[in-house]
């Protein structure tokens, strides 16, 4: 098996995998879609909400706000994140504040809604540690690859919650440890 980097520019990476099989090629497309662990929202409490919007709307929203993961994060770590916002204005992802340093928006210029004046919205939303096997919100990015000549010219776009590079690293480390727990079981047979 070789590996060679065309592109890491932080957001994207392009590498070919050659004397591969296209099986070992899926799966690596596949744990680095949705079985990499990231932060998201996931519960959402509004306090106040005086706009025309349903609070399971701007929920959902939020929920979709890709989250800063940090390399070697718990799995059942909590990140409460707060928002208090009062119109006219923009609610952007930026005024989602956390109470962590590391784990906060990736991407602080996401528009979530418009408050009219008077208008006030005040929540607080927790997030978790999920995988997009759970739902679409925990996925890290878009990994796929085209077969050319043999070899598999693969393609990484980070959605923000991490490199590119460290998707494709976690979702071998990933992959490792399911392989290692499932010999565990097989040697109970």
């Amino acid at each position: 098996m070789q590996i060679k980097i065309l592109e890491n520019n932080g957001n994207t990476l392009k590498f070919v995998l050659a004397d591969s099989s296209r099986n070992y090629a899926n799966v690596l497309r596949i744990y680095g879609a949705y079985r990499v662990p990231t932060f998201a929202i996931d519960k959402v409490t509004v306090y106040e909400n005086t706009s025309s919007m349903f609070d399971e709307f701007i929920a959902h929203r939020i929920g979709l706000v890709p989250i800063l993961t940090p390399s070697k994060s718990k799995e059942n770590v909590e990140i409460m994140f707060t928002l208090n916002a009062t119109g006219p204005k923009t609610v952007y992802s930026k005024d989602l504040e956390s109470r962590d340093v590391e784990v906060k928006v990736a991407n602080e210029k996401i528009p979530i809604m418009k408050l009219a004046e008077g208008q006030r919205l005040r929540l607080d939303g927790k997030a978790v540690i999920g995988s997009g096997v759970k739902h679409a919100k925990f996925q890290p990015g878009i990994v796929s690859y085209e077969e050319k000549d043999g070899s598999f010219i693969f393609f990484v776009e980070s959605f923000g919650q991490m490199p590119p590079i460290e998707i494709i690293n976690n979702a071998i480390d990933k992959l490792k440890e399911d392989i290692s727990e499932l010999d565990k079981e097989l040697k109970k047979l």
